[in-house]
């Protein structure tokens, strides 16, 4: 593992539920969902507290929040397969807004402004798609973050500034990673996170990942 310092940890917070996998900012509110209980939860960032709660029609993987909506991976299925799903808090799933992923592959979601990003952690890339689900362009990092990395387990974008959550050699922690150049692909690693959490989202302020060992939500800065 690279040396690098820790990051600022400002906020852990219990789970809603074990297992947590999905995690997504959406204005006062944070999204996680359990991969015990496959259900989405919606929780203060400040005391943990549950505002709303939904069953999901599988196993939510990543999820990103589009303005008053929630657009998430669901893990369905004896094989696994990956589809892109659209919830409405209020309302729950729409049932017919299902699209499946390229390959029926894939797991964190991000936003640039413009497009939707599916990322492939193994592969250690990011797809964007259409609204159909088709590829329209490829972000590969397998060679940049592969000396320290097995896996790509979150993603988000800061005013423009795509960040990568990686999984370390060590199976055990993870490394915050900003891409320096999308053209590039171009990477820096800028903190070390000593336990094994996954998803990534920003509120704006903060960062927050899942601490999944932990059964807990952290917030933290580099």
């Amino acid at each position: 593992m690279i040396e690098m310092e820790m990051i600022r940890e400002i906020v852990r917070l219990p789970a809603p539920a074990p297992e947590p996998q999905a995690l997504a900012a959406d204005g006062d509110r944070l999204w996680v969902s359990s991969m015990q209980t496959c259900r989405l939860y919606a929780v203060s960032p400040t005391d943990d507290h549950v505002f709303e709660e939904a069953q999901a029609p599988g196993k939510p993987i990543g999820a990103i929040a589009l303005g008053d909506e929630l657009r998430f991976v669901s893990s369905e299925g004896a094989d696994d397969d990956r589809y892109l799903r659209r919830f409405v808090p209020g309302h729950g799933v729409k049932e017919h807004d299902r699209i499946a992923c390229p390959e029926f592959t894939g797991s964190q979601l991000a936003f640039d402004g413009r497009r939707l990003w599916l990322s492939q952690a193994v592969r250690k890339r990011l797809l964007a798609l259409d609204a159909s689900g088709a590829i329209l362009e490829t972000m590969d990092f397998s060679e940049a973050i592969s000396e320290f990395a097995r896996a790509n387990v979150g993603c988000c974008f800061v005013e423009g500034t795509l960040y990568l959550l990686a999984r370390n050699l060590d199976d055990a922690t993870n490394t915050l990673v900003r891409v320096r150049s999308l053209e590039t692909r171009t990477v820096e690693a800028l903190a070390h996170l000593p336990f094994r959490s996954v998803s990534l989202a920003h509120d704006g302020t903060r960062f927050w990942t899942a601490d999944k060992p932990a059964n807990a939500l952290v917030a933290f800065t580099a």
